[in-house]
């Protein structure tokens, strides 16, 4: 029998117990001094606005929340002024991102299914944890994309174009991420290299990762930059509901 196949459970995800976990405890290395955490958008911390779109999520029952040690203290206070009643736990993070979602997974209350959600997308639809739920049916797996739309290019280290993929085949990847739990536990087991995101280790056991389509308003704050755009966007909803 399968790995897969042995796993799997009797209830699909839609009626299943489901638990989510928000990783804010990145080092914002590249938001020259400002720490995204607790970056106000629209005048609310940037990853309070990330836990609100998954504790909206009508699927998810139980929500923890990693941070970085200095932070755990402001975000437990966030916690409490924004009531939020499916988060029970905010923990501390680890070294890599990686590191920050196993610690998340050991204090997740028992579930069969995990999403995975980035705390610096703090614009995200909360439909897309039903579409990834749905997605993630039949492999165990799925995650959030979009189609490339620019050219992409290989750069070798001397800044010269070495090749040009075909961007059909291209896609942009996203949280939140979908798993069964018993999935992504071994994967964190069993994975110990340097990954960017939680799908790649999956993809290192061998088995399927099934890509359902997100959103281009679901992008990830990792500059100065992103935060004016996160900013206008936020801004321009706001105008539109009034």
């Amino acid at each position: 029998m399968s790995r897969q196949a042995a796993g799997e459970s009797d209830s699909s995800p839609r009626k299943a117990r489901v638990g989510a976990i928000v990783v804010a405890a990145g080092a914002s290395s590249r938001m020259e001094g400002i720490d995204k955490t607790f970056a106000l958008l629209g005048g609310v911390p940037m990853f309070a606005r990330s836990v609100a779109a998954i504790e909206a999520c009508l699927e998810v029952e139980a929500v923890v929340v990693v941070v970085a040690e200095h932070n755990m203290e402001a975000a437990r206070e966030t916690a409490r002024s924004h009531g939020w009643h499916k988060v029970v736990r905010v923990c501390r993070g680890g070294a890599r991102r990686q590191d920050s979602v196993a610690q998340g997974l050991r204090e997740l209350p028992p579930c069969d299914w995990v999403v995975v959600h980035d705390g610096a997308r703090p614009l995200m639809d909360s439909s897309l944890v039903a579409r990834g739920l749905e997605a993630a049916g039949e492999s165990g797996c799925a995650i959030a994309a979009v189609p490339c739309k620019d050219t992409v290019k290989v750069v070798g280290a001397g800044g010269s174009v070495e090749s040009t993929p075909d961007r059909s085949g291209l896609w942009l990847v996203q949280t939140p991420q979908v798993f069964r739990r018993d999935l992504l536990e071994e994967a964190h087991r069993e994975v110990i290299e340097d990954v960017t995101d939680d799908a790649s280790m999956v993809e290192r056991l061998g088995l399927p990762v099934r890509v359902f389509m997100g959103s281009p308003w679901n992008l990830k704050v990792t500059t100065p930059d992103d935060l004016l755009v996160a900013e206008a966007l936020l801004a321009g909803a706001s105008a539109e509901q009034q």
